[in-house]
């Protein structure tokens, strides 16, 4: 996945962000297309059929080691929908011989490219996850891997549904297929990131006896909280809809079979699901069933697939919003690795040739936990169940997230603001950089009238903030409030660290910030600031009235950073990036409250 991934949240810029391709002006970014695909120069007669297999010999556009062959099924939801299936088998395979099956169910495995055409000259598989079965050596360890492009996209017919009940009766289609195979054990896992992720977590609410394990790098948790903010839009509200109807509308390559170019063409004899796609979109209530359908952190109550997933705290695009919800509700096995990255894959490197979130052993992790689910092997080396980098760079392990000494509430008293939709401190926004970067915060100190700051007294000794912290206000008057965490050193550098916005639709509010996890040193400060939406990461409707907050509260879980127990990791590089970015001025002010100490305690190794 390359760094302008990071831009999808934003729809600012005119490229297709998720692959770096540069494409029509109009499209922006939705959550998760990865690395572009290279072209393909083998010579080959033909694709794959569902009994004529193609190798690596044939078309370079076949991963080393492996067969292709197409295939095609129906969806589970009596539709008519038909969906398509990229199968990839170990090479001399021998007849009756069974292997388990890695899935990944998305919009993203279309022939021609993942986002947009990519100059191939013939069709072939995607190679999205190539990166994963090379490094993995995955057909030499006896798996399968499968590639199901969900209703809408590639070969597969229907109206695109972004993680709704279409999409959740493909994925059910899709494993009961795959489990079904002559040449499966039965045995399947699901592998993705971002929106193939999010299919992912579709599985696992789908509680299946197939599904026996997923692994989901930053996936979408709850399609809502990408697309919306307690009532406020973020601009992919217009620009992820945009951009998955121009996928969906990818034609077949001119040598891909007749019915594969028929099912990619579905949209030209249906411009309603264009329609529908971009209505949903639109909807601002969280309430609404649009939304209610696609909340997979509720859906997953009761589940217990064992799950395997990464979350970069400082995400730019599916952020960690509803990942404690989801943590919960589910009830099977977690390996996470949680820490301050971008959208980034497990194993990708930056252009120093570091890794992205810093610690090493993706694949030989990822296949330790299948070969534990999907074969039941024993591990042969210990992982710890989670695998945790906070602000400071450390890495730590832990058996479950968050693991905090105690919960406060702290209070924070009464304030007013303009609601005129000005950033803080000179009326611009920070906004993003080109290839995701964000961009510098302004170094001015911010305008009382439109926010004020409420400051914690200097901390005595240093204090982890993890968990999910949650606000509650009494809000007079009509508008949005913003409001940020930040933490602030002796020397008055600010870093904001975690922020949350909302409609003030009823008198007594109370939000959910993003989740987090942030160490403030010995001495340092925790400031919230209250006001506007001032940064180009919503699409602000400012009401000019003044607002007036009173009893602010927030609740905050704790945790003492001498508990830990370390584990191995790198600092992630875009935390530097990220401190530069967001770090900024506050005004001066006598402190109000006090943060209470962790309580210390032992963690208990994992």
């Amino acid at each position: 996945m390359h760094r302008a991934a990071g831009l999808a949240a934003t729809g600012l810029i005119t490229a297709i962000a998720l692959t770096g391709t540069l494409v029509a002006p109009a499209v922006a970014a939705p959550p998760g297309a990865g690395t572009a695909t290279t072209t393909s120069t083998a010579t080959t007669t033909s694709p794959a059929t569902g009994t004529d297999g193609v190798t690596h010999e044939e078309n370079d556009r076949v991963p080393e080691g492996a067969v292709w062959t197409q295939h095609y099924f129906p969806s589970s939801d009596g539709s008519g929908t038909e969906l398509h299936a990229d199968v990839l088998l170990p090479e001399g395979l021998a007849k009756g011989e069974k292997v388990p099956v890695i899935l990944s169910a998305s919009a993203y495995f279309g022939h021609a490219g993942e986002i947009a055409p990519e100059d191939h000259e013939r069709s072939g598989p995607s190679a999205r996850f190539q990166d994963f079965m090379e490094g993995t050596d995955l057909f030499k360890k006896g798996y399968a891997f499968v590639m199901v492009d969900t209703r809408g996209f590639g070969g597969s017919t229907g109206c695109l549904d972004f993680g709704g009940p279409g999409d959740r009766a493909d994925i059910k289609a899709a494993i009961d297929w795959t489990a079904d195979r002559p040449w499966s054990t039965g045995a399947v896992g699901m592998y993705g990131k971002s929106f193939d992720a999010l299919t992912g977590l579709i599985g696992n609410n789908l509680d299946q006896d197939a599904l026996k394990a997923v692994v989901a790098q930053e996936p979408v948790w709850d399609a809502y909280r990408l697309i919306h903010s307690n009532g406020v839009p973020r601009p992919n509200a217009v620009a992820t809809a945009t951009t998955y109807n121009a996928i969906a509308a990818m034609p077949g390559m001119k040598d891909d079979d007749a019915r594969y170019r028929a099912n990619a063409d579905y949209e030209k004899k249906h411009p309603e699901c264009f329609v529908a796609n971009s209505d949903g979109y639109r909807i601002a209530d969280p309430a609404n069933p649009y939304w209610t359908e696609r909340d997979q952190a509720e859906r997953a109550e009761g589940t217990d697939t064992p799950l395997f997933f990464t979350q970069g705290f400082t995400e730019s695009n599916t952020k960690p919003e509803g990942m404690r919800e989801f943590l919960a509700n589910h009830q099977g096995p977690q390996r996470g690795w949680l820490g301050p990255w971008d959208h980034v894959r497990g194993n990708e490197k930056d252009e120093k040739g570091r890794l992205e979130m810093g610690r090493a052993g993706w694949f030989e992790e990822t296949m330790s936990f299948y070969d534990q689910y999907l074969k039941g092997e024993k591990p042969k080396a210990a992982h710890p169940p989670y695998a945790i980098q906070d602000s400071t760079g450390a890495w730590r392990a832990q058996k479950t997230w968050p693991e905090a000494d105690r919960a406060v509430t702290v209070p924070l008293g009464d304030g007013v603001y303009v609601d005129d939709g000005e950033a803080p401190s000179t009326g611009k926004t920070p906004g993003k950089a080109p290839g995701g970067t964000p961009g510098k915060i302004s170094q001015r100190t911010p305008d009382p009238s439109n926010s004020y700051v409420v400051r914690s007294r200097p901390l005595d000794r240093p204090t982890r903030i993890t968990g999910t912290p949650r606000i509650s206000m009494t809000a007079e008057g009509e508008g949005n409030v913003m409001v940020k965490l930040y933490d602030v050193a002796e020397d008055g550098k600010a870093v904001m660290f975690d922020e949350q916005v909302s409609r003030l639709d009823a008198d007594r509010l109370a939000l959910d910030l993003k989740s987090a996890d942030w160490t403030l040193e010995a001495g340092h400060t925790l400031a919230v600031e209250i006001g506007t939406i001032g940064t180009g990461d919503w699409l602000d409707t400012p009401s000019k009235q003044t607002v007036r907050i009173k009893d602010a509260r927030l609740g905050l879980s704790l945790d003492d950073p001498a508990d830990d127990t370390p584990t191995a990791g790198e600092r992630a590089p875009y935390l530097d990036t990220y401190i530069s970015a967001y770090t900024t001025r506050l005004p001066s002010g006598k402190p109000t409250f006090t943060l209470p100490a962790p309580k210390s305690r032992t963690h208990n190794a994992p």
